[in-house]
């Protein structure tokens, strides 16, 4: 999921009050049905960690089951999930489907169990695919990134660590094949008796995806967009074009789902997803505008330099590791977005 804090508007008021108290209790929450034949459950992250994924099961008009986001699994174990689907009557055994929006582990983490047991198949977008096969060599490349950013030497070795050829996108948690069905934009979902439809929403990450289904009035949206937390951008790899924009893109996307309720991949559930996707294109536009001032003050600085003058919770001083790497990353992209890489100075 990484993350970054939450921007300064209020976060919208939750649907389910109980995904809310234990949000703000730091448990997890009930299994809930959210509308007849689909349900929301919470699958926690690996030990160590306070944090869950909002799982989705979906019931098709055959009896099968399709899991929207199975959650992390640890050396295969779909204990959580067992459970959770126990407490309505069902089982792992009855899934037919996995759909995955995006490749980060606590989303996809449990899909290759899921496959060994049952059979399922595993839907993602292309690009996610491409993204897990390509870990290693961008890992190795983003190095070679690393070395120019102009860090202080204390800090290099945690980054590299985090964010280049000791980085690991996947955690260990997908294996080939990867997928069993690419998902490409407007893509419905094979579930019998549904119509769920894929909406490419990248940003997060280059193939992440929302799941639409208006007949029952939802909205998926993976890490896409969140109640109260701005995702990160560009965490699925190395890409083309600019995650940033692409990111502020796929939000627009959102413009003719205001009516929808928001399953999000964490927290709690939602309403007006349009009003949530402009918060958060309002906060990007905001760090551009400190970016810009950066540069403007600055002759010829580094791009740590630049973030360094950026007011990100605690400030960049405070960050090590895989948030500092993040942070820096992100800074990269408001400048290009502002078309003045040439202004940066490699280290």
């Amino acid at each position: 999921m990484t993350t970054e804090p939450p921007p300064a508007a209020p976060a919208p008021e939750p649907i389910s009050p109980v995904q809310a108290a234990a949000l703000r209790d730091r448990v997890l929450p009930p299994v809930e049905e959210v509308r007849p034949g689909i349900w929301t459950l919470a699958v926690p992250f690996r030990s160590g960690v306070v944090d869950a994924t909002l799982v989705y099961v979906v019931e098709g008009t055959d009896g099968s089951l399709a899991v929207i986001d199975p959650g992390w699994s640890a050396d295969g174990d779909l204990d959580a999930l067992d459970g959770a689907l126990a407490a309505v009557g069902r089982s792992v055994d009855e899934v037919s489907l996995v759909a995955v929006t995006h490749l980060h582990a606590d989303h996809l983490g449990a899909a290759a169990a899921i496959r060994r047991r049952t059979g399922a198949r595993v839907a993602m977008h292309g690009l996610e695919v491409e993204g897990l096969r390509r870990e290693r060599s961008d890992a190795a490349a983003n190095d070679a990134d690393v070395a120019t950013w102009g860090l202080p030497g204390h800090l290099r070795a945690g980054v590299v660590a985090a964010w280049g050829s000791g980085r690991r996108i996947g955690l260990g948690s997908a294996e080939e094949p990867f997928a069993d069905l690419l998902l490409a934009d407007a893509d419905e979902l094979p579930i019998p008796g549904r119509s769920i439809r894929t909406l490419w929403t990248p940003g997060h990450t280059a193939g992440h995806v929302c799941f639409v289904d208006e007949v029952d009035g939802l909205l998926f949206t993976g890490d896409h967009v969140l109640p109260r937390i701005n995702s990160g951008i560009g965490l699925g790899g190395r890409t083309v074009t600019n995650p940033l924009g692409d990111y502020l893109a796929s939000l627009a996307l959102l413009e003719p789902y205001a009516d929808l309720e928001v399953c999000p991949g964490h927290e709690y559930r939602f309403r007006d997803v349009v009003s949530r996707a402009r918060v958060l294109a309002r906060h990007r536009e905001e760090r551009s505008r400190h970016v810009a001032a950066a540069l403007d003050a600055l002759d010829r600085p580094t791009v740590y330099e630049v973030a360094a003058r950026v007011p990100f919770s605690g400030g960049i001083g405070s960050m090590t590791g895989f948030l500092l790497a993040s942070a820096v990353t992100q800074t990269a992209f408001h400048v290009d977005l502002l078309g003045r890489s040439d202004e940066i100075r490699p280290a």
